[in-house]
This record gives C-alpha cells, sequence and structure tokens, in this order.
C-alpha cells in the first residue's frame, strides 16, 4: 500500500472534524433571517422567489459563517486550551491541524466571494465590509469589555446582505432588521459568556460578564432582547407586514420571556436548553411566519 492510498482514509475525519470544529449545525441561527429578508425583497421586486437567488444567497451565508468560525477557532485556540469547557476543541487536542483549519477557512472565503461575485456586483464590492467583523471579533475580547457588541455587528450582516442579493439596491428595512438580529444574537452570547466567568477573569479574557459579574450581563442580556422585539415590530411596520408576521412576533416574544425564566444571575444550569433550544426555535419560527406571510400577500412560489 502506498502512503498516498494510506492516506486516503484520514480525509472524511478531517472533514467531519472540520465540520464539527465550525459547529455547522447552527447556521440555523443567522439563514432564517437572511432568508427572511430575501424573499421580502423578492416579494418587493417581483412577488416571486426566485430560487437561483435563494441558493446563491445559502451558499454565500454558510461560506462566510464556516469562514468566521473557523478564524475564531484558529485565533482563539490557546485560550480554548486554558479553559476545561473548550478544552476539547478540535484544533486543542489535534484532531484538526492549524493548517488545515485554515485550508478550509480559505476554501470558505473563496465560496463566499464566488456566491457574492454571481449575485451581483454591489454584494461583491461590500463582501470586505462583511468580512471584517467577523475576523476582528475573535480580537474583541483581548481589548474591549463588550465582544458581544462586534459579533452583534458581524451577525448584522446577514439580512443586510439577504437584501441586496436580490435588489442590488441599499435598504433601511433590511438594516432594521439586520440590527435586530445583531442585537438579538449580541444579547444571547451575553447569557454564553457567563459559563465562563471564572475563567475569563483568570486567563485575562474581556467580556461583561467578566467585568462587570453575572447579573449583569443577565440583566444587559434582557435589556437587548427587549430591543430586539422593539426592532421587529419596527421592521414589520417598514415592510408593511401581515397577520402572520404579528403571529410569529407575538412567539418571539414568548420565547423571549421563555429563555429568561430559565437562566437567573445565580442559576445557569439551564443555559444550554436557553442557548441552542429557545434560539433556534426563534429563528425557525420567525421565518416560518414570515414565510407564511409572504406566500398569503401574493409572493409565488
Amino acid at each position: 500500500m502506498t502512503s498516498a492510498s494510506a492516506a486516503l482514509p484520514q480525509q472524511p475525519g478531517r472533514t467531519k472534524a472540520f465540520l464539527r470544529l465550525v459547529m455547522i449545525e447552527h447556521s440555523v441561527f443567522a439563514l432564517p433571517f437572511a432568508y427572511i429578508a430575501a424573499l421580502t425583497a423578492m416579494y418587493e421586486w417581483d412577488e416571486n422567489i426566485h430560487w437561483g437567488r435563494l441558493l446563491l444567497v445559502t451558499v454565500a451565508m454558510v461560506g462566510l459563517r464556516t469562514f468566521a468560525m473557523a478564524v475564531n477557532r484558529i485565533i482563539d485556540r490557546e485560550i480554548d486550551a486554558r479553559n476545561p469547557r473548550t478544552a476539547h476543541r478540535e484544533l486543542v487536542t489535534g484532531a484538526m491541524s492549524v493548517r488545515h483549519a485554515w485550508t478550509g477557512a480559505l476554501i470558505a472565503l473563496v465560496v463566499f466571494l464566488g456566491a457574492a461575485a454571481l449575485l451581483n456586483p454591489l454584494c461583491l464590492a461590500l463582501a470586505p465590509v462583511a468580512v471584517i467583523p467577523m475576523v476582528v471579533y475573535p480580537y474583541g475580547k483581548r481589548f474591549t469589555n463588550f465582544p458581544q457588541a462586534i459579533l452583534g455587528l458581524a451577525q448584522a450582516m446577514g439580512p443586510i446582505g439577504g437584501w441586496l442579493a436580490i435588489s442590488g439596491e441599499w435598504s433601511w428595512e433590511a438594516v432594521i432588521l439586520g440590527l435586530a438580529v445583531g442585537v438579538w444574537i449580541g444579547g444571547f452570547d451575553l447569557i454564553y459568556a457567563c459559563q465562563d466567568v471564572e475563567t475569563d477573569r483568570q486567563v485575562g479574557v474581556k467580556s461583561v460578564p467578566a467585568r462587570f459579574g453575572v447579573p449583569a450581563a443577565i440583566w444587559g442580556a434582557r435589556a437587548c432582547h427587549t430591543v430586539t422585539t422593539a426592532l421587529f415590530v419596527w421592521y414589520a411596520v417598514a415592510t408593511d407586514a401581515g397577520v402572520f408576521f404579528w403571529l410569529g412576533l407575538l412567539i418571539v416574544a414568548g420565547a423571549f420571556v421563555y429563555e429568561h425564566t430559565l437562566v437567573r444571575p445565580h442559576d445557569l444550569t439551564r443555559l444550554n436548553r436557553a442557548f441552542f433550544s429557545v434560539n433556534g426555535f426563534i429563528g425557525i419560527a420567525l421565518f416560518v411566519c414570515a414565510l407564511l406571510d409572504l406566500l398569503v400577500r401574493g409572493l409565488t412560489v
């Protein structure tokens, strides 16, 4: 058996390790809102779903998010090694080498740029604007107590990009939705950071809970999600949304209330349920309601 043939079976393992590294399943948090923006833009354009463009939006979003997560893991690998919660990550254990992680990241970046180029010239021209905060974010915890603000800015790009992909023009409605998504994700990342507060203080990682304490972070998350709800309402008014979208907002508001009953300043035992289950549900629920609303209003499949 040659050395080349012996190496072949290792590739699927590397692929699986890379997909675990970037937590590909967490695309569920961002994709639904890019779809809402893209489908609303299609409705305002000609009331038809353009499946080719929607596919390119999906490819662009997954490519950018994969690049961002890979770069995040690469930059944070030394911090991750010092945190018991993250010490099992692939770049720490050696399941994935830094070289292969960079290879995956660069491939994902090329995929994103290629999809942006196929969509329209404005998407390609603005692509670096979406990439920069993705790279800055992992460094944020080294120089500011508010890295979640950088994360929120990065995540706000999804809906804005989804709208631009269809219309090729700037949209303030998309900015409102993007801000809502950014504040929402920044808020639940405040909650997520609470589980690392002691380790962050020892290692020197900056965050709201590490600097101001867990209670302040929880109250900050509640404030963020209140603002998120208000921005969703503003978006609904700005786009003349119908009854199904408003029903979706009621569901989202209820989910936020439930999320904040799960996590309390002195009880983080149900944090993972709040972070993964509830927030995943929020994105999917609002997307389904928004899609139903657009279909009822005349969007043609």
